[in-house]
């Protein structure tokens, strides 16, 4: 069985002495982990977008990222396919071992394979239903579904896709969704359900860790019906866990525009009410953001304070993912990058040291 483990990510931060001074990896579950990650979300399902992202991946690897962002309907099970393609041939080309890469995806949307279908309904009739993997009433909004069965299934499709037999980090993909129609004792009886699972796959050696990868879930007011208590998942995964669980990680969006994990104070910690990012850092639980740069929205024409505050850099990208990992309580920015050049341009940020806290107070004084 592989997977990354503390004396792989080590040797592989090693080769890079310049960003590891320059505080480029971080500590998650005794791994040292790239503070950005790659992310595979956008582009086309066809060969040519597959290409790129082979390539791309390929070059992150190379060049200091060993964190990979997927999900099992990024791109109809492409990206997650890319994935293992760029994997595969580093590892038997010896550029890379699979015990230094951290690789991560998600699973809760009902994916397409390659390509969308022509009719959808038939093809989850006979996927999932024939196949006794999900029924049609376990379905949210027609496309979502976290119970037990679906779950070990994704997971399994996941490691086949990636050519793994064990994933370091498996996320519960928007669950929040689920809130738009079952009532949250339902939601939370649907959890602890979805976490017994998870915790069974980690005692099987599938996976290493889990998690929540949500868009709304962590942001908005505790009023809204799409709120996440990050209390609630806890205690939900401690009793699926029996005490001892394997919830790890978050995923949120977090970027110079959506900032209410350092800003909002929306979670109960003991007697207070803080914002995600300190609560997720009380509770031991890393922080791994989503649209950092807001899919290419906060590459350019960003205002001047920006520049002001971070020096030293070229782009407005590499400024945006400057602000998130230098957030306190950000593991690492994952960043959507189909192109090699994008690799090597966000990557600058890698040698120069996250900023420092009073900055990004300061940051936020001027909003």
């Amino acid at each position: 069985m592989s997977y990354a483990t503390p004396e792989g990510t080590k040797r592989y931060a090693n080769r890079f002495p310049e960003f590891l001074k320059a505080g480029h990896y971080r500590d998650f579950m005794g791994l040292s982990v790239s503070s950005l990650g790659i992310g595979t979300y956008l582009g086309r399902p066809d060969e040519a977008d597959d290409r790129l992202y082979v390539e791309a991946v390929k070059a992150a690897l190379q060049s200091g990222i060993n964190l990979i962002d997927s999900a099992i309907n990024y791109r109809c099970m492409r990206s997650e396919r890319n994935i293992g393609q760029a994997l595969r041939e580093f590892v038997k080309e010896g550029k890379v071992a699979r015990e230094e890469v951290v690789v991560c995806t998600k699973g809760g949307f009902i994916p397409f394979d390659g390509a969308p279908p022509a009719d959808f309904a038939r093809y989850f009739q006979e996927t999932y239903v024939k196949t006794k993997i999900c029924k049609p009433e376990d379905l949210v909004a027609g496309c979502h579904c976290m119970t037990p069965a679906y779950l070990a299934s994704q997971v399994e499709k996941s490691l086949e896709n990636l050519g793994l037999d064990c994933l370091d980090l498996f996320y519960l993909h928007n669950p929040e969704m689920q809130l738009d129609e079952i009532s949250r004792t339902e939601f939370l009886y649907r959890l602890d359900h979805a976490f017994e699972e998870l915790e069974r796959l980690v005692q099987a050696g599938k996976i290493r860790a889990y998690g929540t990868a949500t868009w709304n879930g962590y942001r908005v007011a505790s009023n809204s019906q799409d709120y996440l208590s990050l209390h609630d998942v806890l205690k939900t995964a401690e009793k699926a866990g029996r005490g001892s669980h394997h919830f790890k990680a978050l995923q949120l969006p977090y970027n110079l525009g959506m900032a209410e994990a350092y800003g909002v104070p929306n979670q109960v910690l003991g007697s207070q009410t803080v914002p995600l990012l300190e609560a997720a850092k009380a509770n031991n639980v890393a922080v791994f953001t989503s649209a950092s740069i807001l899919q290419s929205r906060l590459t350019r024409n960003l205002p001047p304070v920006v520049a002001e505050t971070f020096t030293g850099l070229e782009t407005d990208a590499q400024r945006a993912i400057q602000f998130v990992r230098s957030t306190p309580g950000v593991t690492a920015a994952l960043v959507g990058m189909k192109h090699k050049d994008h690799v090597a341009e966000n990557l600058k940020v890698a040698n120069i040291q996250p900023a420092a806290v009073e900055k990004i107070a300061a940051l936020f004084s001027e909003k």
